[in-house]
């Protein structure tokens, strides 16, 4: 017979024993089997609604010190690399991580930026961006009742964050909206859409690239892994939403890797539209400098505001 040693949590050590894990066990599934398929699901919606309490979908500004208290017990090589970010950015705005963390980070940096430009040339643009987009669902086959009231909400917000309208929202607003679930998700579904449309339309592009991540053709990848809410975005996904709407975007990779000359940096990758259509350089210094930044911590995107 086995013995393990488990240390509790004053510090004393407790001998485990096959025989105690069975009964762990025995006891646990016992609890479970006191809950029918409704308590379940309702536990797990009740534990969603405590967590999404704590986090909104898009959180306030905080600064980099909030990133660094996370990890002020963790590892020494993350709190080098959270200094090597506070020299470039000044704060970071957290987002829920339901999966769907990439899509809301990219349409509340992207609204906020138009907001803060107002620049309706930009608007134009992408407006015929996402015409672009809808006329490849429908060659595709996608019957138009399952996509336009997403892309019909997303072209609203588009012209409510230009001010001196009717229809015109605050700053404040704007992150209201970006909170309400209803909005957000069918933002989020919009983004989704177009993303899908995006790597069906360019099939022998993405093919080898969703290869190498799943034993699926690109049609099952779309239906399985961009279309639903709540799954998860890698670089395909980024790839494909940057070059449908002609949006550079930087992901910065706050991991543990370290730097071969043994110090440390922060890596950033910029994605960029292959079709060279990049918004104006009405808010930015250089026009190909992406104007959206993402922190990508493993499984999670968060929005960083540079200095």
């Amino acid at each position: 017979m086995q013995n393990n040693e488990a240390v509790l949590e004053d510090g004393k050590i407790k001998s485990v024993t096959a025989e105690n894990c069975e009964i762990d066990r025995e006891s646990e599934f016992g609890e479970w089997a006191s809950y029918g398929d409704d308590d379940i699901m309702q536990q797990q919606y009740a534990i969603q609604a405590e967590e999404g309490k704590k986090v909104p979908f898009v959180g306030d500004k905080e600064s980099l010190s909030s990133l660094a208290a996370e990890y002020k017990s963790g590892s020494p090589i993350l709190l080098e690399k959270i200094k090597v970010l506070d020299e470039k950015y000044n704060a970071i705005r957290r987002t829920r991580g339901d999966g769907n963390c990439f899509f809301r980070c990219f349409m509340f940096s992207y609204l906020e930026h138009i907001m803060e430009c107002q620049d309706q040339a930009e608007i134009d643009r992408i407006k015929a961006n996402v015409e672009k987009s809808r006329k490849a669902l429908q060659t595709l086959g996608y019957a138009e009742l399952t996509f336009e009231d997403f892309f019909a909400l997303f072209l609203d917000q588009l012209e409510c964050v230009i001010q001196g309208k009717e229809t015109s929202i605050s700053h404040e607003e704007l992150v209201l909206r970006s909170r309400d679930q209803s909005m957000s998700d069918y933002m989020v579904m919009f983004f989704r859409f177009v993303t899908s449309a995006e790597i069906q339309m360019r099939k022998e592009f993405f093919e080898p690239f969703i290869l190498g991540l799943s034993n699926t053709t690109v049609e099952q990848f779309c239906q399985s892994s961009v279309e639903p809410m709540g799954e998860e975005s890698d670089h395909v996904h980024i790839t494909a939403l940057s070059d449908a709407l002609g949006i550079p975007i930087r992901v910065v990779y706050l991991d543990r890797s370290s730097c071969d000359t043994g110090g440390v940096s922060v890596n950033h990758h910029d994605f960029m539209p292959m079709a060279g259509d990049l918004p104006n350089a009405s808010c930015s210094s250089e026009k190909n400098i992406p104007f959206i930044t993402l922190l990508y911590r493993p499984g999670h995107y968060d929005i960083l505001y540079p200095k």
